[in-house]
């Protein structure tokens, strides 16, 4: 039973006075949190309904969902803004891609939670950009947003993005004349500053200060008063062209987008993106997505890095997000790189693109090619020249450019002997323990096991017994220390794993690396050496010989003017003769005719579906391909049992592919099935 209340309840002026205060404004309080109340209960009169995208990886919910909005909200929850949503009980993110005046929805709309921020970080753009890649890759769009849209900060949202400088007056002088040795260059410039939208696959030549050529096609659509975007494989690139940017734009009209920034600076600078305050960006491949306003200009360099393909679902390329951009927002498109992809190649065969190169007469200038043991008198002075790990003619082309400036030797392996062998009868070198390959780490470490980690000091060969050993595949680590004791007196630097050099300067030195980690030359390199090149055309891949082009020719690319070269390699080989004439394109054509009569990509579109042998085998039953599919497979791929399977169509067929699949993830999704890894047009298959 309940006591009647008291006469301070009922008369709070009986109370003393401090704690009549406090029950003054609890009550105040009480009003206010009523009136919110209802108030979030009132739907406001202005487009009351809320279409959003609700941040969830199943794949059957993977579409906007209508949601009334409170009277409170109408201002806030505009399109882009990130909110709060009730879903499958409980509160999940979302964004906001609608405001309609309408629903058709049978029943009772649910209220907006409440707006996490009412900055539309999500541009309609962007929105549509997501729906295309989703749809094209097989994915969610949750998973691309991801991709799109960094973390929120919210100290850096709440700070005003300041505006770019006065731009500076272009000089279409000077960009003509660092343009001058690339035919048609004057007319594609002259296209971009005066606000047209040409396509362009740009063959770069070895030596070239590509940067420079990018800040100054940025320049030219800039002074159009349109916004570009450059995507590049990794950070060192980044700094690169922040450098040639900054130099020819001036301070404060670029922004760069790179996942190491940090949360902060990553997420103010795409702030001032989405803002306006910035209409040049720079970025890695998440940079591919940034909502530049009136975009004119989509540059990709090197888009044959592996670099360009993302690791995570669901798995889109740089490329072919910016293509699919240049299309839909009608830009223009400069694809470049010192070697050539199919990809590329494919664009230029069905005339969506021309080319923009430099003449023969230019390139025979540039750099000397040269392969050991190509020769009769080369075999002559070196009889073991085609079967020396390190010739006899590498020794005196190194001997000859230390006189003048450093030099690159690039090596595919990285640590010390990354492979060992029974010194008698070659046999490969096993652990006793697990049979994983035995390998060196360091000079002064004994072999021990690449799986396990277990040394071996007493190893014998299980064929001969015999217990020499011998090193069939040496890294980064052994050559440098092979050449520092052959050149005692010249500084040797390695260049690989987690120590990258991101330039030197221009003192004579030997410069180790592995692909893709040469720091750049002060000036360029007097020479640069291309050892094992049998190791790099030796994966077992679909792009092997292509990707060992495109390795050697990026190495080559930083040479200086009238430098030199040397390959240890087979001199019949035709990469290695593609790169002897830099005949990139010819090259790319020759691939290009072998895959359409091969019917493989480009010409054709695939997929791959991993995972247990039982997942795909119901992926299979489920899945309604198109007619002129052809299965491949399954086959037993990795160490986990996985099974994988190949699905092939011609190339105007892959949008029904691509659709074929999405329905199969949304049936799995709805049945709780097995997950699989559905990959779309994946970058390479072993």
């Amino acid at each position: 039973m309940t006591a009647p209340p008291g006469p301070s309840e009922e008369q709070p002026e009986l109370l003393p006075g401090m704690v009549r205060a406090t029950v003054r404004a609890s009550r105040a309080k009480a009003r206010a949190t009523r009136a919110t109340k209802a108030a979030e209960q009132q739907t406001t009169d202005e487009d009351p309904v809320a279409r959003v995208l609700v941040d969830v990886p199943l794949a059957h919910l993977d579409r906007p969902f209508d949601y009334s909005v409170p009277a409170a909200m109408g201002a806030t929850a505009v399109p882009g803004a990130r909110v709060k949503v009730r879903f499958a009980g409980q509160d999940v993110d979302g964004y906001v891609v609608e405001r309609a005046a309408t629903t058709d929805h049978q029943g009772r709309l649910t209220h907006l939670r409440r707006v996490v921020s009412a900055e539309p970080v999500l541009s309609p753009a962007v929105e549509r950009l997501s729906a295309e890649i989703a749809a094209r890759y097989a994915g969610t769009r949750s998973d691309v947003l991801r991709l799109a849209v960094p973390p929120r900060h919210a100290t850096s949202e709440k700070e005003p993005s300041a505006p770019a400088p006065p731009p500076t007056a272009y000089d279409p002088t000077a960009a003509a004349a660092a343009w001058g040795e690339h035919e048609h260059a004057e007319a594609f410039l002259h296209h971009l500053a005066g606000g047209g939208s040409p396509r362009a696959v740009w063959g770069v030549a070895p030596g070239a200060d590509w940067p420079t050529l990018v800040a100054h096609a940025v320049a030219a659509t800039y002074a159009s008063g349109r916004g570009v975007l450059v995507c590049v494989p990794d950070g060192k690139d980044v700094a690169r062209v922040d450098a040639a940017l900054t130099a020819v734009l001036g301070e404060g009209h670029h922004v760069t987008l790179t996942a190491d920034a940090g949360p902060a600076r990553r997420y103010r600078d795409f702030l001032a993106v989405s803002r306006g305050a910035r209409r040049v960006v720079v970025g890695t491949r998440a940079a591919a997505f940034a909502p530049v306003h009136d975009l004119g200009l989509v540059v990709i360099w090197d888009d044959g890095d592996d670099l360009h393909a993302e690791p995570r679902a669901p798995y889109p390329h740089t490329r072919e997000t910016l293509l699919l951009r240049a299309e839909h927002e009608d830009t223009a498109v400069l694809l470049g790189g010192f070697a050539r992809t199919v990809e590329a190649e494919y664009l230029l065969r069905t005339g969506w693109a021309h080319e923009l190169s430099v003449g023969r007469g230019v390139l025979r200038g540039r750099v000397r090619v040269s392969v050991t043991g190509a020769t009769d008198v080369d075999l002559e002075r070196d009889t073991h020249a085609r079967a020396s790990r390190v010739p006899r003619q590498v020794h005196a082309a190194l001997r000859e450019a230390l006189a003048t400036g450093p030099v690159l030797v690039q090596t595919p392996r990285l640590g010390y002997a990354t492979s060992l062998a029974c010194e008698r009868c070659r046999t490969p070198a096993r652990c006793t323990t697990c049979t994983g390959p035995l390998a060196i780490p360091a000079p002064t470490q004994s072999p021990a096991c690449r799986w396990c980690g277990t040394p071996d000091e007493a190893w014998a060969c299980s064929a001969c017994g015999h217990r020499g050993l011998r090193a069939p595949v040496l890294g980064d680590a052994r050559t440098a220390e092979e050449l520092g004791r052959s050149f005692p007196s010249t500084r040797v630097r390695t260049s690989s794993g987690d120590r990258v050099l991101t330039d030197v300067d221009d003192a004579p030195a030997i410069v180790v690396a592995t692909p893709g980690a040469e720091p750049v030359a002060a000036g360029g390199y007097a020479a640069v050496v291309l050892l094992d090149s049998w190791l790099t055309l030796g994966r077992i891949d679909l792009r092997a010989d292509e990707e060992a082009l495109r390795r050697w020719a990026n190495a080559v690319g930083l040479v200086r003017p009238g430098g030199s070269a040397v390959v240890v390699g087979d001199p019949a080989h035709p990469a290695v003769q593609a790169l002897v004439r830099w005949d990139m394109g010819g090259y790319a054509a020759r691939e290009t005719r072998e895959r359409v009569e091969a019917h493989l990509p480009p010409a054709s579109r695939l997929a791959t579906v991993v995972g247990d042998p039982g997942a795909v085998d119901d992926a299979l039953t489920l899945l309604v391909a198109p007619p002129s599919a052809e299965v491949l497979g399954p086959v037993d791929v990795g160490d986990e049992g996985e099974n994988r399977v190949v699905i092939r169509v011609p190339r105007s067929h892959g949008a029904e592919l691509s659709a074929a699949l999405g329905d199969l993830q949304r049936l799995r999704s709805s049945r709780k099935l097995d997950a699989v890894r559905i990959q779309v047009d994946p970058q390479s298959i072993a």
